[in-house]
């Protein structure tokens, strides 16, 4: 019997949101993964966790706050008839939380499957004004990039248990005609949120880069970088001055909604096969080149470097 993908509406606990479809691909079963989704009390990281929770994954989300995971993961359970939901609070721009997230995450799964079979780096921040994290970074920086570059290296091991462990780090085409502020990475001296956002996106897809070079003997662990492009959701309203507000509620009615934003995340994480198995940067279900400037290694090595530094991981 041919099986084909199933709409579901799931109604926005915001009355003035339109309701979000979220469309399950039953053609294949997860039923054996386990999927750690970071950001997954909304918008795409909500989406994406429906549509592979449908599929029958263990779905384990993160999220900032105690009433918004416990919100999602009803609500994913109920849609989908999958009891396997189970969510974590983290505050993602605290390293100290990462790390207690990590622990938390590998005591539940080592009690569970034992192994970790895909990581989504999804969670992201936009800041109009420079904030700086309790760790004394630029909030962009920290929780976009070095949040995902620290979760990703405590959980490696778990990673590499599973028979075929994948980590997406939802990137953005933001990154392109973009560079690193060697001199002034935290932008402390001149703060601009769009360059800084575009910054975090770049370090997205030189980690991946960086990730499968030094997964090179680990083959059955792959790194790719996700541009789910412009997408409806709130992340510009969070937090930002009413001018910012304004102008990202004007600009996210030309983005796609979640669930459509999230078939490429959905993809990438689900597909037994990926073609071609090498390509890094994925956009409409396809691999395409990142730009040339994301593919330096001499910028990949030194941002890796920087990243170990800023994050206290020892290389010993």
């Amino acid at each position: 019997m041919l099986s084909f993908p199933t709409r579901i509406l799931i109604p926005k606990r915001n009355s003035r949101q339109t309701k979000v479809e979220v469309i399950v691909d039953h053609s294949h079963s997860l039923s054996d993964k386990t999927i750690l989704i970071t950001g997954a009390t909304s918008g795409i990281g909500l989406a994406a966790a429906h549509a592979l929770a449908g599929m029958g994954a263990v779905i384990l989300g993160v999220g900032r706050s105690e009433e918004s995971c416990a919100q999602a993961a009803e609500d994913i359970r109920t849609a989908n008839s999958n009891d396997h939901i189970h969510f974590f609070t983290a505050d993602l721009s605290s390293q100290r939380q990462v790390r207690q997230l990590a622990k938390e995450v590998t005591t539940h799964v080592k009690n569970n499957s034992g192994k970790l079979d895909v990581l989504v780096n999804n969670a992201g921040v936009v800041k109009a004004w420079y904030t700086a994290t309790e760790d004394g970074y630029e909030m962009q920086f920290a929780v976009n990039h070095l949040a995902p570059f620290l979760l990703t290296h405590e959980l490696m091991p778990l990673l590499q248990t599973a028979p075929e462990g994948r980590i997406l780090t939802v990137s953005s085409k933001s990154h392109r005609n973009m560079r690193i502020f060697w001199n002034d990475v935290m932008m402390r001296r001149f703060y601009t949120f769009i360059l800084a956002y575009k910054q975090s996106k770049l370090a997205n897809v030189l980690f991946t880069l960086g990730l499968n070079h030094r997964l090179a003997n680990s083959p059955n662990v792959r790194a790719y970088a996700i541009d789910p492009g412009l997408v409806n959701t709130s992340i510009g309203l969070k937090n930002n001055p009413a001018i910012i507000r304004w102008g990202w509620s004007i600009r996210r009615k030309k983005g796609a909604n979640p669930s459509d934003a999230a078939k490429t995340l959905v993809h990438v994480a689900s597909s037994p096969k990926l073609n071609p198995p090498d390509g890094i940067y994925w956009k409409n279900c396809r691999s395409i080149p990142p730009s040339p400037y994301a593919q330096r290694l001499d910028v990949v090595d030194r941002l890796w470097e920087l990243s170990e530094r800023l994050c206290g991981i020892s290389n010993q």
